[in-house]
């Protein structure tokens, strides 16, 4: 006897096909094809958000590395600083501050030039 999963066949071709939607030539049409473009898009979009994140902490590293020195300091010595005086911000917070609120980020870059005094003197 010939068994046939016609509705759960159809179903899931058709939440296949769903996905590859807008893709070029038999990428969009042929299920073979879909299916090997679906992993692959799998495949990247699993990749690419841990890319997205280096990216992000890069671009803000860049940022706190322009504004640090537009203050006399290095990155670096910043981030040393900042360890020494207990002052635990992320980069993002610390990136933003730089942007948005320069006056407060001053403040911060003064704590961390003090601890780094404080830590030659000592």
């Amino acid at each position: 006897m010939r068994i046939k999963s016609g509705k759960a066949r159809l179903r899931s071709k058709k939440r296949l096909f769903r996905e590859a939607k807008g893709r070029r030539g038999a990428r969009s049409k042929l299920l073979r094809t879909v299916k090997e473009t679906i992993i692959r898009s799998r495949v990247f979009a699993t990749r690419d958000r841990r890319v997205r994140k280096r990216d992000f902490r890069r671009l803000w590293i860049i940022r706190l590395n322009a504004a640090c020195r537009e203050r006399g300091l290095a990155y670096s010595a910043f981030i040393h600083g900042l360890s020494l005086a207990g002052i635990e911000l992320n980069r993002k917070s610390l990136s933003e501050l730089a942007i948005n609120e320069p006056n407060v980020f001053d403040e911060i870059m003064a704590v961390a030039k003090e601890a780094l005094a404080n830590k030659e003197a000592a």
